[in-house]
């Protein structure tokens, strides 16, 4: 990386100024070595954690050579991320900068014949797609659409380009009143009026035009549509797909409005006929999520990712494929008891690589055509994210509790990685990270549950230490071996605390009977699980039985919420983020009504609904009574998912029963916080809380 982008992510380790952060260097200085930085301490900070580069976005060269990627860094003074692109051999060795400026370059690819690389800047005044040479020189607009766009992919055969644009379909009051121009208001008649952490005032439609040079326009191929695609909040180019021989674009989308919109997780993938401008849905009558379509190269299949049930957002991830002569469709992973994701064809396409989740960790997986076989490729404490192939070798990336995210070499014979990215080598080697530890514990109903232990940096087993138990979201997202930026177990451990992450009922990668036990039961057999891994790690030496604390997000803070009112004065302190306290109040409050419908079992007014009326009988409103511990209420103020009245009660309530509160409201944050001076008063207000009311308890 060059001096500038190193500054810049090294700011706030090393506290240069920030004249010095904005010292200029050559931009594309490949000889440029990383110069040693020396930390202030050889355990995660805060500030270490925000310094961390963000690598992502990596694809490979046509020739199967050079991996292009890009990474984030992040700058507390200025409060804001640069984003850069490099390339990488395939093989190893060293990267090089492409790009510099003071915008974010991204959805980085590979022009199809390899000889330019395209991104999107802003650096023309709009997000616009650029090209530039595969060294980083000469990098020129290509596209000038009013504006800017999002995203965009070329077809295989380089005719014509498809781009993402937010197009307007609904008439705001300026539109309906002329005569009100400062009118500030919607006039609203549906639901999904607003989503994850915006309001919805316009739809993701998918654009063609011809490329060429100088691209102004394009055909919308969704014309007066009031939907996206791809589907919101996360779905991006991963659910857009061209046909190897460019003639069909297949896309995926969620075709219903309103209420049914709200209720329903019932996506399809649509083929959009290039000549003839048709579009013909391609898994009609599959009810769940359908996603991800993959074409095989010789463009005889299509592969995807599919769930049965609609509502459902925690079905199983199922590999399906599809003969697009005959339209027969194959359920490849009907005996195997995993998801299923992030598809990867072989060159023949007689195989698929893919990345499933098994007892906490990540791996990746061959699935063979043939004979329907699954063979698993590799082995380790880790989660792989991504996989793609480069000649005879596998490119993935790979994170664990104690690493973000690295690009590394696979031999798919083998399993046997070799790193080559190394892009926070020189943070990672002065931090001591703790010991992390897999543990099997029995649940009060006699089942095994793994629990990941970890261990402060420079751990004494023969000192005492307080422990922290972590509370999981989703609530179907596994423990497995994620790096977090916010939820950093080393982060934690290094506080000084001993982290207890169990993989208790309702989490995926132990079957899909333990992931499902979960819905309905909200308050049941899960919460006994948090207790029952508290309980068993607290009776060891090194472990402060009356120095616990308990933390989590979403329905880890509604689990929070719920144990203060349940915990038998196991903890000193709660923190609770962006989580569910009034159950009655969220299903009228969030905007993902199949999720509410689905875990809680339906609405609180059908009295005859068994599961409904023992969900809400366990919302932890109803326990308040008993709370007797302090507690930490953070909420976000753009969560529309769980929006921020659900803290603001928890808080007014502790504080009305006279138990010590605090309450950190980030107005500008959504269901996670992504602002670098958030992030960084996120951890100080975190650490702050647990050291007063646990680290120094009596």
């Amino acid at each position: 990386m060059t001096n500038k982008q190193l500054l810049l992510g090294l700011a706030i380790v090393t506290g240069l100024s920030s004249c010095q952060q904005k010292a200029e260097e050559s931009k594309n200085d490949s000889s440029y070595k990383t110069p040693e930085t020396k930390l202030e301490s050889d355990v995660m900070t805060p500030e270490v954690l925000w310094s961390f580069g963000r690598l992502g976005g990596e694809n490979i060269s046509p020739d199967e050579k050079t991996i292009l990627y890009g990474v984030n860094y992040f700058n507390k003074e200025e409060n804001r991320s640069y984003r850069d692109l490099y390339t990488l051999p395939v093989e190893g060795g060293e990267p090089v900068q492409l790009t510099n400026t003071e915008k974010k370059e991204f959805n980085e690819i590979w022009r199809p014949d390899g000889k330019k690389i395209a991104y999107i800047s802003s650096a023309g005044g709009t997000t616009q797609m650029w090209e530039m040479n595969p060294d980083g020189t000469n990098p020129v607009q290509v596209s000038d659409i009013e504006g800017g766009i999002d995203a965009f992919n070329y077809s295989p055969d380089m005719s014509k380009i498809f781009y993402l644009k937010e197009v307007q379909l609904e008439k705001a009051v300026k539109d309906l009143y002329p005569d009100l121009p400062k009118a500030n208001a919607r006039v609203i008649n549906d639901m999904n009026y607003r989503h994850w952490d915006s309001w919805v005032d316009t739809y993701t439609h998918i654009f063609l035009a011809d490329y060429s040079e100088k691209i102004t326009s394009g055909k919308d191929i969704m014309p007066g549509e009031k939907w996206s695609a791809p589907v919101k909040p996360f779905g991006g180019t991963e659910q857009i797909a061209w046909s190897p021989d460019s003639k069909t674009l297949a896309y995926v989308s969620r075709k219903l409005h309103g209420v049914e919109y709200a209720k329903s997780t019932n996506s399809d993938i649509y083929f959009f006929d290039i000549a003839t401008g048709e579009t013909k849905n391609m898994t009609q009558g599959m009810m769940g999520y359908d996603m991800n379509p993959v074409f095989s190269p010789d463009g005889s299949k299509m592969a995807w990712e599919s769930m049965e049930r609609d509502g459902y957002e925690a079905d199983k991830n199922r590999l399906f494929v599809m003969d697009l002569a005959t339209g027969e469709k194959t359920f490849y992973t009907k005996d195997f008891d995993q998801n299923a994701q992030s598809l990867t064809w072989t060159a023949d396409s007689k195989s698929i690589y893919f990345i499933s989740g098994w007892h906490a960790v990540q791996e990746i997986y061959k699935l063979d055509l043939a004979d329907g076989k699954i063979k698993q490729i590799t082995e380790g404490i880790h989660d792989y994210h991504t996989v793609h192939i480069a000649g005879d070798a596998l490119i993935a990336t790979k994170v664990s509790m104690s690493k973000p995210a690295e690009i590394y070499n696979v031999n798919p014979l083998t399993g046997e990685t070799k790193e080559i990215s190394f892009v926070n080598k020189n943070i990672l080697d002065q931090l001591e990270m703790g010991k992390v530890e897999k543990r099997w514990i029995t649940t009060t109903d006699n089942k095994q549950m793994l629990v990941w232990v970890i261990y402060p940096p420079h751990f004494d087993a023969s000192k005492k230490y307080p422990a922290l138990l972590y509370c999981q979201g989703g609530p179907q997202g596994t423990v497995s071996q994620f790096w977090s930026y916010r939820w950093n177990f080393q982060m934690m451990a290094a506080n000084g605390y001993i982290v207890v992450a169990p993989n208790r009922r309702g989490l995926p990668g132990f079957g899909q009977e333990w992931n499902e036990q979960i819905s309905g039961d909200y308050g049941g057999q899960n919460m006994k699980d948090y207790l029952s891994a508290i309980d068993a790690v607290k009776q060891e030496p090194f472990v402060d039985e009356n120095r616990l604390g308990c933390v989590g997000a979403s329905y880890g803070g509604f689990s929070a919420y719920w144990l203060a009112g349940h915990h038998e004065k196991r903890f000193k302190a709660f923190i609770a983020h962006d989580g569910m306290f009034n159950l009655e109040a969220q299903y009228l409050e969030t905007e993902e009504m199949w999720f509410v419908n689905w875990d809680l079992g339906g609405p609180f007014w059908e009295k005859d609904n068994k599961i409904a009326q023992r969900s809400y009988a366990n919302s932890p409103h109803k326990f308040v009574q008993n709370w007797d511990t302090p507690i930490l209420v953070i909420h976000g103020g753009k969560d529309y998912r769980i929006v921020e009245s659900q803290g603001m009660q928890a808080f007014n309530a502790a504080r009305l029963r006279g138990i010590p509160a605090q309450f950190l409201h980030l107005p500008e944050e959504n269901h996670w916080v992504l602002g670098v001076q958030n992030g960084i008063l996120w951890q100080r207000t975190f650490a702050n809380w647990l050291d007063k009311y646990v680290k120094e308890a009596k």
